[in-house]
């Protein structure tokens, strides 16, 4: 029964990265794109596409087999889980379905625009990033590597992986007082900059970005601000929700609350502190805190 379960396990993962194929395929073609490279792009999709099936495969084998005998509290616990990881993968393949959309909409145009092909293909990419990322959450604290890295350059990195957005839609980003570093991971908090940094683009329709940091008595916040729609007020106090979306996601349709969930779940392994300040029409500030003498790599065995 196990065995033969891993179409079912799978269903939406395997589904999505066939998709994503054929759209490669089809804008390979279209581009005249080297075929080495193509294959090559389209070969790491799809190991990239196995590797989560196996192991999202492999986690539920193992979480029934060491249910077989569980107590009735820990059967909850772990049916939750489950249920969690289907619930998240059902709104992320509701989610992925909308660049996919548009993309084909794209490619059945007389005039086919590459650089709106390539943002769509941008979001596409960016979605299954976020996918692996989440399978990655649950075994995080393994693989933290607390360091003292520079924020410039990690900042720098991010802007630069976003610059084609922020010409496309003629947006500015300014980054002020960034020097010097700070304790952290760098792969996931580049991760959790690039969910500030989308969310910010998306709402984002005039002004720009502005990314800066500044010096508390015990502290370091890096503020990521922009100039878009803002949030309301009531939606405040529930954006870190799972799954919430707000009015704007509402009004937006491409939201899936996924990416401000994940950010606070890894600034909280990491031991950062993450909040969001906002008036509604008048932009949105996300503000990471990092008490640097508070966190030490002992403490990440205890989150």
């Amino acid at each position: 029964m196990l065995e033969n379960s891993f179409w079912k396990n799978n269903k939406t993962l395997i589904i999505a990265n066939t998709i994503l194929i054929i759209l490669l395929w089809i804008i390979g073609v279209l581009y005249n794109i080297d075929g080495e490279f193509l294959f090559y792009e389209i070969g790491f999709v799809f190991l990239l596409g196995v590797v989560i099936c196996v192991l999202n495969h492999r986690k539920i084998i193992r979480t029934i087999q060491n249910s077989w005998q569980p107590t009735a509290e820990d059967t909850d616990e772990k049916w939750e889980e489950l249920r969690e990881k289907e619930d998240f993968f059902a709104l992320w393949a509701h989610q992925i379905k909308t660049p996919i959309a548009a993309l084909r909409l794209l490619l059945q145009s007389e005039e086919i625009d590459a650089a709106d092909c390539r943002q769509e293909l941008f979001r596409i990419e960016s979605y299954v990033e976020v996918a692996l990322n989440y399978l990655r959450f649950e075994e995080m604290s393994g693989d933290l590597l607390l360091e003292n890295c520079q924020l410039e350059s990690m900042v720098k990195q991010v802007v630069k992986k976003y610059s084609t957005i922020f010409i496309h839609q003629h947006l500015s980003v300014e980054l002020e007082n960034l020097d010097g570093s700070i304790l952290t991971d760098e792969k996931w908090f580049c991760f959790v900059l690039e969910q500030i940094l989308s969310n910010a683009l998306k709402y984002t329709k005039k002004g720009g970005v502005k990314i800066f940091a500044r010096e508390l008595s015990d502290a370091r916040e890096i503020v990521i601000r922009d100039t878009g729609m803002g949030i309301r007020g009531e939606d405040l106090p529930r954006v870190f929700e799972k799954g919430y979306t707000g009015y704007n996601g509402r009004i937006d349709k491409k939201a899936s609350g996924l990416g401000l969930y994940l950010c606070k779940g890894v600034c909280e392994k990491l031991g950062h502190k993450i909040s969001i300040q906002s008036q509604e029409n008048k932009g949105t500030d996300v503000i990471i805190t990092i008490y640097q003498d508070e966190l030490k790599n002992s403490d990440l065995t205890k989150m």
